[in-house]
């Protein structure tokens, strides 16, 4: 997929705590049952396609991330998810 600088992403990262935000999704307890692995959606914004293809992410906090374009937990936000969740990505945008 192509991707260019502005492109609205949504990334399914995976986090690990004692507990799981109201945005969690698959959420399975550790084998100790003390904690929980799940998975939450991320919506960043491309700031840069490197030369070898690489993505700089940004995130709402101004972070950035180096992922590649064929790592199958990012995909470009739909038409839907950009209404839905346009909020999220202005954040991205205004640095909130």
């Amino acid at each position: 997929m192509d991707y260019r600088v502005g492109d609205w992403v949504i990334y399914k990262k995976t986090k690990h705590s004692t507990n799981p935000g109201p945005r969690a999704d698959s959420v399975s307890p550790s084998s100790g049952g003390d904690s929980y692995s799940y998975i939450v959606e991320k919506h960043w914004i491309v700031q840069e396609v490197q030369e070898d293809g690489q993505l700089v992410l940004v995130t709402r906090r101004g972070k950035t991330h180096l992922i590649s374009p064929d790592d199958p937990l990012i995909r470009k936000a739909n038409w839907w998810q950009r209404f839905r969740y346009r909020r999220r990505f202005s954040d991205v945008l205004d640095g909130k």
